[in-house]
């Protein structure tokens, strides 16, 4: 028996696979490449490619974030990379922040997620596009910084919740503005910090029924093997080139988004 938030059934269709593998390999190559879980990326892919609403969507895209977040860890760890310590009160604070995210998630009209979601596109390209991230140092812990991490780590959980996204948008630039972090040992950490927010979250979803988990494997295992792809190509990357590539993607997401959104409230 079936409620009002289960997802509609889909058959599986080569064209409906094909399409769940392109998203997890794009995905997966921008976790890895930019430390960011691969939402922002996956949940515009799922809304064109196949069809998805923006909450089904968005839990969907944080589902698959478990893997493709674990498989990226191993390599900047591996690297070098991390750091452990933060990335842990990062997630700690995720976690919360990812219960109030999926709550907001099911009670907001969909027309709210989707203008948010554009607008917070907006925000993270000109963030991308205006500042260049360094390679300078590690993150020193102090009761100060252990309190803003936490805090940060809050506000990722919130937006990882609402709108399926790894919250690396946020703590990437956090990280390297606020803490004095490389851009690199950033985005290592943010990608640990992402895999028990993303899990909570994740846990919450299933429970409203905004997701069907076979979706999330098959997307998610395509994105945790592009990761290790997309995590080599950060090391070889300069920083500026990676900043500058990403912020005109989700520009170009965000002008179209919006183009689609104005043409579905003028055919109400």
């Amino acid at each position: 028996m079936t409620t009002p938030n289960d997802p509609a059934p889909a058959r599986p269709t080569a064209r409906r696979i094909l399409a769940l593998l392109l998203v997890g390999v794009v995905g997966g190559v921008f976790s890895g490449a930019l430390g960011v879980g691969g939402g922002i990326v996956m949940v515009p892919l799922m809304l064109w490619l196949l069809g998805f609403d923006q909450r089904r969507a968005a839990a969907t895209s944080l589902a698959a974030i478990v893997l493709s977040s674990i498989s990226g860890t191993i390599t900047y760890l591996v690297a070098g990379h991390t750091d452990v310590a933060a990335g842990l009160l990062l997630g700690a604070g995720g976690v919360v922040g990812s219960l109030i995210g999926t709550r907001l998630l099911k009670v907001l009209p969909i027309a709210a997620l989707r203008w948010g979601f554009i607008a917070l596109l907006l925000v993270i390209a000109a963030r991308m596009l205006l500042v260049v991230p360094d390679r300078g140092e590690g993150i020193e812990l102090g009761v100060g910084v252990v309190i803003g991490l936490v805090a940060s780590g809050l506000a990722m959980g919130v937006l990882a919740g609402m709108f399926g996204i790894g919250g690396g948008v946020l703590i990437v630039p956090i990280l390297v503005a606020l803490f004095g972090a490389s851009d690199l040992v950033a985005k290592g950490t943010s990608l640990l910090a992402m895999i028990p927010v993303s899990i909570s979250g994740s846990v919450a979803n299933i429970r409203n029924r905004f997701l069907r988990p076979l979706d999330a494997v098959v997307i998610g295992g395509a994105a945790l093997v592009a990761s290790f792809g997309g995590a080599q190509l950060a090391f070889i990357l300069p920083a500026w080139l990676s900043s500058l590539i990403f912020g005109i993607f989700v520009l170009v997401t965000a002008i179209q988004l919006t183009i689609r959104a104005l043409r579905q409230r003028r055919t109400r």
